[in-house]
């Protein structure tokens, strides 16, 4: 987009715009002398936002009505002008007719057509270049007019329908909920079904979540497993300890082949095995690209010496027993065994892991080289292999270690993993006799790997110590947690009250009544002499307290007064803070703040929000509302095809799915401005997501702050390789896809579905396939069918064609340069992706605002949006434009709104 146009869209007084971010990186785009820097139009479009003028407002004394006469007098003779030729009885282009829309917005039937002709004019794109002139006066005018019409014809539906947020819990809230009442960070939810999502993109939508009557004896189910799994019976388990050196796993390797070089004709030398020799660890087999990697082996770092580290299922002959006792821990030894990048290694354990309490696994580990940059990376995957059919192989750390240790001073590094979480696990472990050679193997192992990429990326380790289960301390907090330290502990009755009391405050989120607490009890008393033990009686009267609607169901009151068929009261409140911010239930603290009817007021809502997005479970509702809002499930599922993206590995795949969540999260904690969400001059990135920019010295896992240079061609969620490589279908860029997703996810301007019957394109056809992609879909475009919906998708597609299926920057495709230049339907030109955020940045920064606003408060509400949340959504925007657009301003603006504190 040149300097001219900018003119143009400063001087219709209709366009959008955003405020300058508040951030410490300062890299500058190179422009021509009479070209405005992105962050200059950026900073000058915040000036130009429509929003920074007062929203109109009826007093609380007036009755609202439609304001007719000013209709009829100003802005009919302007419609007349600029949009009956088009929209009118003789031509009704798009099937919309300007000149039949009732112009009373309060009682009339049309106001979704409003708001389509609000949308257009607002953002520019009517009356068409070629169209009827339409002056920016007037353009203001309507705008202006359709404004306050619409302001108060939502207000007035609002006050008339109301909406209720009345839902169950999502699969991922009922997860964090029982984590956060339990103290567990396991996943209890794992056997439930995926929830729906809304057609606006949301898992938490009022009109989604509802419950049948089965679903209710599955929830018991899992909420019973839960209390289990969160409890103990019972002295304390025995820990089982195994010790394996690298030493001992390769002595009678060593030993063979010093017998083999005894009886050499040559003398006894340092001797190398073979890659191929033997290798039956998993890790030996061909690596990507077809390459096979340098397998895993032992090695005599004094000698030189090295064996390959074989393994083999039958018989259980590498199964290592467990003591009751601690081993001692041998000093450094000189034999160690060597894991190079993208091969693993077994540790066999037998049939003797328990079904409970951790895993603990430590290894003394170091790099070999310490010239590799960066680190290499070490994970744990559990597995079993019974016969040649039977078997299982899985990763069970969710997280790498970073081994980072020098071979002079290997170090202990350490994985705790709980042992209920590792699934499957070998069916005939407790049925089978270990060492059989004849029948299915019981035993288990886990298996170290390297998951680094690169020739120097080795790992060395001597030495790997298991124990299990761990219980520190016993009984677990979980039990304690339920079973409190009391008085009455030696009065079951009297006990068994007081937990039931405190754990149905925390579970149905505010104060419970005495005849509540006795329903329960009265379930404990009948269900007592049937249970082994008080513990068990308390657990499965617990699960049904987890069971119930008031558990499982948000923003759910017995009261009738009038006053609460619309706000909410104080714990009510409470959860919904908690369930927006959280993803789970509230705090003590909240409940607290709740009971004293303190919660309610702006100043108390807005530290506890703070407090909130302060504490680590915020990060929480980072994940979830971006993954939402930006609908990225398709990047889970996207097929990249690896022969033409060998670079692709599971490691960049998950770079990718935090890169959106990481810069929100850099947006959030520092209340960067929104609109750095278009463009900004930094980007959040891990050595793995730099390396696969171009760019250079970031190294690690961890997501880090870097400022862009021009030329990196980044910033912003719109050249982010994960949202471009969803996006695409996975061999190259697919224009429409990214163009439906930019109008949808950003700019909440979906298109409108395809008619039937809509020819595609005809790709047997040799002529077409001469054409480019973007000739193509300027062919494709031509038909009639599809004109009304592509003339408003392709071009923001198109300009985004200097990125490849998997986000790389390029300049040609297939021997073809790359013409990434669009015209819009309003002809304004995107020239690749800085036309398309110099045009947002100019144009839509009010449109985006009101997006972002519009979608967060559909996931703070737990409900979709309707007209009658029209003003209200349009007050929180001019209100977040006002005061700098930051994206924790938002969040503070919207929680002491009417909105989040009503029904």
């Amino acid at each position: 987009m040149n300097f001219h146009l900018v003119t143009i869209a400063i001087l219709f007084g209709s366009l959008v715009a955003g405020t300058p971010p508040h951030r410490a990186a300062t890299a500058q785009e190179p422009t021509a002398p009479d070209e405005p820097t992105l962050e200059e139009i950026k900073a000058a479009g915040a000036l130009r936002s429509s929003y920074r003028t007062p929203i109109p407002q009826v007093g609380a004394d007036q009755t609202p009505k439609a304001n007719l006469q000013a209709f009829r007098a100003e802005i009919e003779p302007i419609l007349k002008k600029a949009c009956y030729e088009c929209h009118g009885s003789a031509t009704a282009e798009g099937d919309i007719r300007v000149d039949t829309l009732d112009p009373d917005l309060l009682h009339g039937d049309d106001v979704s057509w409003w708001l389509e002709v609000s949308s257009a004019v607002g953002n520019g794109e009517m009356p068409p270049e070629d169209g009827p002139e339409l002056t920016g006066e007037d353009r203001k005018k309507i705008i202006e007019w359709l404004s306050a019409e619409i302001q108060t014809a939502s207000r007035v539906r609002r006050a008339e329908q109301g909406r209720s947020s009345f839902r169950r819990m999502t699969r991922y809230e009922y997860n964090y909920a029982l984590q956060d009442l339990l103290g567990l960070d396991l996943d209890f939810a794992k056997d439930l079904p995926p929830d729906p999502i809304s057609p606006d993109g949301f898992k938490n939508s009022s009109d989604m979540l509802q419950m049948t009557g089965g679903q209710y004896a599955e929830y018991l189910q899992l909420n019973r497993n839960a209390l289990y799994r969160a409890t103990v019976s019972g002295e304390r388990p025995e820990v089982l300890h195994w010790g394996v050196s690298a030493q001992a796993a390769s002595a009678s390797q060593f030993a063979e082949l010093e017998t083999s070089n005894e009886s050499s004709e040559n003398p006894p030398q340092a001797t190398q095995a073979p890659a191929a020799q033997n290798n039956r660890q998993r890790g030996g087999r061909r690596g990507r690209g077809g390459r096979r990697g340098r397998p895993a082996h032992y090695k005599n770092t004094k000698t030189g010496q090295t064996v390959p580290a074989t393994w083999s299922y039958v018989g259980a002959v590498n199964a290592w027993a467990p003591t009751s006792a601690a081993p001692e821990v041998p000093e450094p030894s000189e034999v160690v065994a060597v894991l190079p990048a993208s091969q693993r290694i077994v540790v066999e354990l037998g049939n003797r892991l328990p079904d409970k309490g951790t895993l603990r696994v430590r290894v003394r580990a170091s790099r070999v080289s310490t010239e590799q940059d960066p680190a290499p990376r070490l994970a744990l995957e559990f597995g079993w292999q019974g016969d040649k059919d039977q078997k299982a192989t899985f990763r069970i750390s969710n997280r790498d270690l970073v081994i980072d240790a020098s071979p002079e001073q290997p170090v202990f590094y350490q994985w705790e993993i709980p042992l209920s979480e590792i699934h499957p696990r070998n069916p005939v472990r407790k049925t089978v006799e270990l060492g059989t050679t004849v029948g299915t193997n019981p035993s288990e192992y886990i298996r170290l790997y390297n998951t680094s990429k690169g020739q120097s990326a080795d790992i060395q380790f001597d030495y790997v110590e298991v124990m299990a289960p761990v219980y520190d301390p016993w009984p677990p907090v979980s039990h304690s947690a339920i079973f409190i330290d009391s008085e009455n502990s030696d009065d079951e009755q009297a006990y068994a009250r007081e937990i039931m009391t405190r754990f149905m405050r925390r579970a149905w989120r505010r104060n419970v009544t005495a005849a509540e607490v006795d329903s329960q009890l009265e379930l404990f008393a009948q269900i007592r002499p049937i249970c082994e033990n008080f513990e068990q009686a308390v657990v499965e009267t617990l699960a049904a307290v987890l069971s119930s609607p008031r558990f499982l169901y948000l923003v759910h009151s017995d009261r009738s007064r009038p006053e609460a068929q619309r706000g909410l009261d104080e714990f009510e409140l409470a959860t919904r803070l908690a369930m927006f911010l959280w993803c789970s239930v509230p705090d003590d603290e909240l409940l607290d703040l709740a009971a004293k009817g303190k919660l309610g007021h702006s100043d108390e809502l807005v530290r506890q929000a703070q407090r909130m997005l302060a504490d680590p479970r915020h990060e929480r509702f980072s994940k979830h509302f971006v993954r939402q809002w930006l609908n990225m499930a398709p990047l889970e599922f996207v097929t990249i095809d690896r022969e033409t993206y060998p670079q692709f590995d599971d490691t960049l795949k998950q770079s990718m799915q935090q890169e959106p969540i990481a810069l929100f999260e850099e947006m959030l904690q520092n209340d960067y401005s929104v609109m750095d969400f278009l463009h900004c001059d930094y980007a959040v990135v891990n050595g793995r997501l730099a390396e696969h920019y171009g760019i250079t010295g970031v190294q690690g896992n961890d997501f880090q702050k870097i400022s862009l240079k021009p030329e990196d061609n980044r910033g912003g969620l719109l050249t982010q390789a994960g949202l471009l490589a969803m996006n695409s279908d996975g061999t190259d860029s697919h224009p429409l896809k990214r163009g439906i997703w930019l109008l949808e996810s950003l700019l909440n301007d979906p298109p409108p579905p395809p008619p039937p019957a809509v020819p595609e394109i005809d790709v047997a056809d040799p002529e077409i396939m001469k054409l480019t992609l973007k000739q193509r879909m300027e062919d494709h475009r031509q038909q009639p069918a599809c004109f009304s919906c592509h003339v408003k998708i392709d071009p923001w597609g198109i300009a985004l064609e200097n990125f490849d299926a998997l986000g790389n920057w390029r300049t040609e495709s297939q021997g073809k340069s790359i013409d990434a230049s669009s015209l819009l339907n309003n002809e304004h030109e995107l020239d690749g992706i800085d036309g398309v955020k110099r045009f947002l940045l100019a144009n839509r920064q009010d449109q985006f605002a009101r997006a972002i606003v519009h979608k967060m408060t559909t996931f703070a509400l737990g409900r979709p949006l309707t007209f009658g949340d029209r003003s209200s959504i349009d007050r929180l925007t001019s209100e977040l434009r006002k005061q700098g657009d930051g994206l924790q301003t938002l969040i503070r603006l919207l929680v002491v709104s009417d909105l989040f504190q009503n029904r």
